[in-house]
Formats: C-alpha cells, sequence, structure tokens
C-alpha cells in the first residue's frame, strides 16, 4: 500500500482542526463534569429548602368526631382541632343533604392558647342536613 496524499484523488478530506483527536474527549468530560456538579448543587439546594420549610411550617389537623342535625336549620358539629400553642387556626366547615348538596357552610376561628381545641359548632343550613364536615383546617393568615 501507498500513503495518499491530501489533495490527490481518493485522498479523504481534511478533518476541522480541534474538533475531533485527541482534546476533544476531554472537553466532553470536562463539561459533563460541570453539568453534573451544577445539576447535584441545585438538588442539594431544593431538597434543603424542602426540608427545612416541613419542619418550619406550622401544622394545623382537624376532625370530625360527632355530628348530629338539630333542626332542619342547623346541624352541630364537635370538631377537635390540634396546632402549635398561641397559632390561631380557622377551619372550614360543611353540611350536605341526602342528595350529597352542599347546605351549609361555616368558618371557624380557633384563637385559643392551646395544643388540642375541642369546640361544638352550630352550622346554619338551607335544608336538613344530613352530615357534618371538615373541610379545610389551616394557619390563619395573618394581618
Amino acid at each position: 500500500m501507498t500513503a495518499v496524499r491530501p489533495g490527490e484523488p481518493g485522498a479523504r478530506p481534511a478533518l476541522p482542526d480541534g474538533r475531533y483527536g485527541p482534546g476533544a474527549d476531554a472537553r466532553a468530560d470536562r463539561k459533563l463534569r460541570i453539568a453534573a456538579v451544577v445539576l447535584g448543587a441545585l438538588m442539594v439546594v431544593g431538597v434543603g429548602w424542602y426540608g427545612w420549610h416541613a419542619l418550619t411550617g406550622t401544622k394545623v389537623s382537624g376532625q370530625v368526631i360527632a355530628f348530629k342535625a338539630v333542626s332542619d336549620q342547623a346541624v352541630e358539629i364537635h370538631l377537635e382541632v390540634r396546632k402549635d400553642p398561641g397559632t390561631v387556626a380557622v377551619c372550614t366547615l360543611r353540611s350536605v343533604d341526602v342528595d350529597h348538596n352542599e347546605v351549609g357552610r361555616k368558618d371557624v376561628r380557633l384563637a385559643q392558647h392551646a395544643r388540642q381545641v375541642d369546640t361544638v359548632v352550630t352550622v346554619r343550613t338551607t335544608s336538613r342536613g344530613e352530615t357534618g364536615e371538615l373541610v379545610s383546617c389551616q394557619t390563619a393568615p395573618r394581618g
């Protein structure tokens, strides 16, 4: 076999400098390492923020202990709420009729300085309520 010089018939075209060759793999590896470090740092920051938010967030939970329709216009709901002392909570209660139509709704503000608050709330209804339900309980907005 004989060597073929560039420009002769059957010769391969010359490759662009710096695009292929011994330095190309090193440059690609460096870019991948930089991308991995940046993504890793973003993940650490995200997990840290989520953990801090989960640990420092005020938690309010509640449950309906019992309910009773006292008339065609009212339902009494026994509500139990757990919260941090000094935290003001707002719980939304509702009552539905036999056909699952909402017939009453009430927001209850609980400002007692206790960890657990038991209270009986009367929800006025537009017709006979069959259930008493807790829709949500959360920390009251400041202001």
